[in-house]
């Protein structure tokens, strides 16, 4: 039987895709990973994924491209699957995509749907209310005839041995990016929040892409290591894992931190549900002001002056929050 999982956004959620994707594995001859350009990084870290396909569809992510029949019609005749699993966030339809799984000839299509599917799913599925991205995942995946098969937390390939860039002793990694504004605390804070963990004897590693150079270089200052745009996704994998606690907000490294293992100090802007998106599967603590006026609202620019409901989180809130989860060095 070849399977076919979709999961069309960012690289924390294909990150979170991983435990169902396992499970499909388990009883698939071969499964196919379609995704998208954000993702793809984070499927090819991820156990039981025999094939990738990337594709850009134009109904996800920040910057859609336009409808392009070629575009479309090419990716129709790549994909051959018998049994198809659409995973997407709760407030998305798979139906775009289960249109072009049916019309490249994928027998048995499941899917969450709030919407009536017509023709186009055979498992048609209703996640449970405030289940967590991961376990609505899993769910689905257990309807389809994929039941889970382990502990059905994240996890990714072993990372790579990165002490040559962190150093042999232990650490706090601090990742200050976030993939929109809304989400992300400010340089300020963040700073601060160096400061006081080597303050409290932490030694403190900064993260970043390639394009946050200037914001780690700022963050870590003259306390902390910076490794702005030094370790591509595997690389990172291999810090976290090395890490005695991650701080970031909700983006891609806090679920992978959560996928090596890794204690997490969740600048968490409510934007989003936590009970969603939180860190999954590891210990944890979420600081930031879950009721602030922007709760829900799902925005990418803060709708609030002032952004309080991150700018309200102190260093010594973070500092706090590490000595409770950190692993012991």
């Amino acid at each position: 039987m070849k399977a076919l999982v979709t999961r069309l956004d960012s690289f924390g959620d294909v990150l979170l895709a991983g435990p169902a994707i396992r499970a499909v594995a388990a009883r698939a001859d071969h499964v196919t990973v379609l995704c998208g350009p954000l993702g793809a990084p984070a499927a090819r870290l991820l156990p039981g994924v025999d094939d990738l396909v990337v594709w850009d569809a134009p109904w996800a992510g920040f910057t859609p491209p336009p409808v392009d029949r070629a575009d479309v019609e090419r990716l129709v005749g790549t994909l051959d699957a018998d049994v198809a699993l659409v995973l997407t966030s709760f407030h998305q339809s798979p139906l775009p995509t289960a249109l072009l799984l049916r019309l490249a000839g994928v027998a048995h299509i499941a899917a969450d749907s709030v919407d009536h599917p017509g023709s186009l799913l055979d498992v048609r599925h209703l996640r449970s209310p405030g289940a967590h991205e991961a376990e609505a995942a899993l769910d689905l995946a257990e309807a389809a005839g994929f039941p889970r098969v382990d502990d059905g937390w994240l996890r990714v390939l072993p990372p790579p041995d990165t002490a040559a860039l962190t150093g042999t002793e232990p650490y706090v990694v601090l990742h200050p990016g976030a993939s929109v504004p809304a989400r992300a605390w400010s340089p300020g804070r963040c700073a601060e929040a160096v400061r006081g963990l080597a303050g409290a004897g932490h030694r403190v590693v900064v993260t970043g892409g390639p394009g946050e150079r200037e914001l780690t270089a700022a963050v870590a200052g003259g306390h902390g290591l910076d490794l702005g745009g030094r370790t591509d996704p595997a690389g990172l994998a291999g810090v976290l894992a090395g890490a005695r606690a991650v701080v970031t907000g909700n983006t891609g490294p806090a679920h992978l931190a959560a996928a090596v293992g890794t204690p997490v100090v969740s600048l968490f802007a409510p934007v989003v549900p936590a009970e969603r998106w939180r860190p999954y599967g590891v210990p944890y603590v979420l600081l930031g002001d879950q009721d602030a006026p922007c709760a829900g609202s799902r925005a990418r620019d803060c709708p609030v002056p002032g952004h309080p409901c991150l700018e309200s989180v102190s260093a010594e809130d973070v500092v706090a929050a590490v000595e409770k989860v950190a692993v012991p060095a």
